[in-house]
């Protein structure tokens, strides 16, 4: 741990931009997105979104932009946190408020966006989700040749490593099919497949910046660009300095890396966050994450939704998606609430008193299952409701599933007699479905 503190920062490949000039590329990508954002957001104030209808209309008059240049520049302001939306509302996000004087924001805003690259970019109509998928979880190697290769790769070649990571992650996943197709109709889906998803995946890069295509003089050549270039540099890195933390976190499901994360402070936490995402595909990762959220420990729930919020704006509609999930609805409007520009601090108001509640008791249970008692106890004193009585009636009322698991440790904990008492009365009346 001594070492990883005092290793020094490390340096981006020779060549590589100084970072105004990458934040000055990263402005130039995303002009039209900042334009968008602040006809919508701040200009005109609070207004519909102009995605579609006439407020598309009325954004692509004022901007003389194509209604398609519109939706695409909208989706990409929203992925890079340029704006925010409260229904249909949209709203500044903070990113834009600094875009102009910090470039630390912009190059996390660009960041965001070559992240979800396959979120702007529709895939190829007719071909299996799972296939784009696959491609999509394939392509870090694909960026990881352009950027070591240090100049343009002709596509054909990408295409052959391609074929090779896609064959090598079925068969990490063991996968069987129950009646095999002859070679040669294999051979036609894959041939016929797999040129089009990169072809697909190619193009969708370049749209976000991240690399060129050119025709070449011995076939089509793809080179990354100062800014896709440097971003490879950034995952690798990340994955480098994980590796090389005790734990191994990198290769962790995300159950075992939260756990490793438990005893660290929100800023290596954070570190080892970025490292663990970077080596994955963010659908996957998220998918994982909120598997994780939806078990039964609850100190791995809020880790859970602390690695989503480095995640950002790719998990925005699967964590939106889980607020109809009771265990996991206080997490899911605490991050909406921050994703949207809430401060920390303040983002507990957007709760009800009863999720406020809710997560008490939740956030009780992870201090009973990993913490001290001390903390059981001085947890009680974050609690809305003002007294003890009024807590325990209104914990009764939320049905928690760990509320007598909860009221027992802090009965058990509490160094008042006279509350310990109350609290195990609590507990007992709740365990045999007392009032």
């Amino acid at each position: 741990m001594t070492t990883r503190r005092t290793r020094p920062a490390p340096r981006p490949p020779e060549g590589t931009p100084p970072r105004a000039e990458l934040a000055r590329q990263a402005r130039h990508v995303l002009a039209d997105a900042v334009r968008i954002a602040r006809w919508a957001a701040v200009e005109r104030g609070a207004a519909t979104a102009p995605r579609t209808g006439p407020a598309q209309e009325r954004a692509a008059a004022a901007l003389a932009l194509t209604p398609g240049q519109i939706r695409a520049g909208w989706d990409r302001a929203r992925l890079a946190g340029l704006v925010e939306l409260h229904g249909d509302t949209a709203r500044p996000g903070w990113r834009l408020h600094a875009w102009d004087r910090d470039d630390s924001a912009v190059l996390r805003g660009w960041v965001a966006l070559f992240d979800a690259w396959s979120l702007v970019h529709p895939s190829p109509e007719g071909v299996a989700p799972s296939a784009v998928a696959e491609v999509v979880e394939a392509l870090p190697q694909v960026l990881s040749l352009l950027q070591l290769s240090q100049g343009p790769v002709l596509v054909p070649a990408l295409l052959d490593l391609l074929g090779q990571r896609v064959e090598e992650l079925r068969e990490e996943r063991c996968e069987v099919p129950s009646a095999a197709p002859a070679p040669e109709a294999a051979a036609t889906a894959e041939g016929d497949g797999l040129p089009a998803l990169l072809d697909w995946a190619l193009e969708g890069l370049a749209a976000v910046g991240a690399l060129t295509l050119d025709p070449g003089t011995e076939g089509r050549q793809a080179t990354l660009t100062p800014l896709g270039n440097w971003a490879v540099w950034v995952k690798l890195e990340q994955i480098c300095v994980a590796a090389q933390s005790p734990a191994g976190n990198i290769e962790q499901s995300a159950e075992d890396m939260l756990r490793g994360c438990a005893r660290l402070t929100p800023g290596p936490a954070r570190a080892e966050y970025r490292a663990w995402l970077a080596a994955r595909t963010l659908s996957s990762a998220v998918a994982e994450l909120l598997a994780v959220a939806r078990g039964e420990d609850a100190l791995l729930r809020g880790l859970a939704f602390e690695a989503l919020r480095v995640v950002g704006a790719p998990a925005e509609a699967e964590v939106r998606a889980t607020v109809a999930e009771p265990s996991l609805r206080p997490y899911a409007l605490l991050w909406i609430a921050e994703y949207e520009g809430a401060d920390p601090d303040d983002a507990q108001e957007v709760l009800t008193r009863e999720e406020s509640t809710w997560l008490w008791v939740d956030t009780a249970a992870a201090v009973a299952d990993h913490g001290e008692t001390e903390l059981l106890v001085r947890h009680l004193d974050s609690a809305v409701q003002g007294t003890v009585p009024a807590l325990l009636d209104e914990i009764r009322a939320v049905g928690h599933p760990r509320t007598v698991q909860v009221l027992v440790a802090l009965a058990a904990a509490h160094p008042d007699p006279a509350l310990a008492k109350a609290v195990r009365r609590a507990a007992f009346q709740v365990h045999t479905g007392g009032a």
